[in-house]
């Protein structure tokens, strides 16, 4: 097995990703995130009929987005979280600016607010200020700033999988950190977890997803590994979890250490046994 098999491996058993590993956790699920996640719905096509409004104030269905021929990156956010939302469009602006393709020619973008109680002018001013980001001006013609009914959002975070939750208390949505790539028809072709992306990845799902493949996800373990702090009314790290992890890494550690240990000591020993009956 290879290091990075291992690493991903104890980030599973760690955090407790995937079915088995998922249904098996000790810990309860916070309150706040009851219903919050994602579920994967792979190669399913999204309601492309819903109607939401554009930046411009405009009304527009998502079908308008997908000619057929480009693949599109949705992501799902509100305009005035506080954290993570900025964390995600963030990582996706850095990612952009790694990758000679430009939205708007080789790809679309979706930028949809899960968020009913906010307007296209919110919608504009957060497009103004990611294309300047960005630093590629013709951008504006393909990344899309969306705002829609809450019957229109419960449809598409539905289709794709994503669950949010208000927190009254704290007043903003525990929600999850991910992009998802679709298909120039509009089918989910994969999900891109985290709040940074690496540039190769987002533009390899991207080819892919124009050529209509649908992917599969392997490291969904780091997304998992963040929950919602409601006392701080943040997204943190399982301090839990990371000790538990370092548990295991020490662990392996350790006895790779005490492996090297036991095999120099029997060459040693096989040395020294060689060299006494030759004497």
């Amino acid at each position: 097995m290879s290091r990075r098999a291992v690493i991903l491996l104890l980030l599973a058993l760690a955090c407790g990703i995937g079915g088995a590993a998922s249904a098996e956790r000790t810990e309860p699920l916070p309150q706040e995130l009851e219903g919050v996640g994602i579920t994967e719905h792979l190669n399913t096509v999204i309601p492309l009929e819903l109607e939401f409004v554009d930046d411009a104030g405009r009304a527009v269905r998502l079908g308008d987005y997908f000619d057929g021929e480009r693949p599109v990156i949705l992501s799902l956010v509100y305009f005035s979280c506080p954290m993570l939302c900025t964390l995600v469009l963030n990582g996706l602006t850095d990612a952009l600016r790694e990758i000679p393709w430009t939205p708007g020619e080789e790809f679309e973008i979706l930028t949809l607010s899960f968020d009913p109680t906010e307007t296209s002018t919110l919608a504009a001013l957060k497009k103004q200020n990611y294309i300047s980001e960005y630093g590629r001006p013709g951008a504006a013609a393909g990344w899309h700033f969306l705002t829609g009914s809450e019957a229109s959002i419960k449809a598409i975070t539905q289709a794709v999988g994503f669950g949010y939750r208000w927190d009254e208390e704290q007043q903003q949505f525990a929600h999850a950190a991910a992009l998802f790539v679709l298909t120039p028809e509009g089918r989910l072709s994969r999900y891109l977890y985290g709040v940074q992306f690496e540039p190769k990845p987002v533009r390899f799902a991207l080819m892919e997803a124009s050529k209509g493949e649908i992917g599969s996800t392997i490291e969904q373990a780091i997304f998992y590994c963040y929950h919602y702090d409601a006392e701080a009314g943040t997204y943190t790290l399982a301090a839990r979890r990371l000790m538990r992890l370092g548990g295991l890494l020490t662990v392996v550690a350790l006895g790779g250490w005490l492996s090297a240990l036991w095999i120099r000591g029997g060459r040693r020993k096989r040395a020294a046994h060689l060299s006494a009956s030759a004497n």
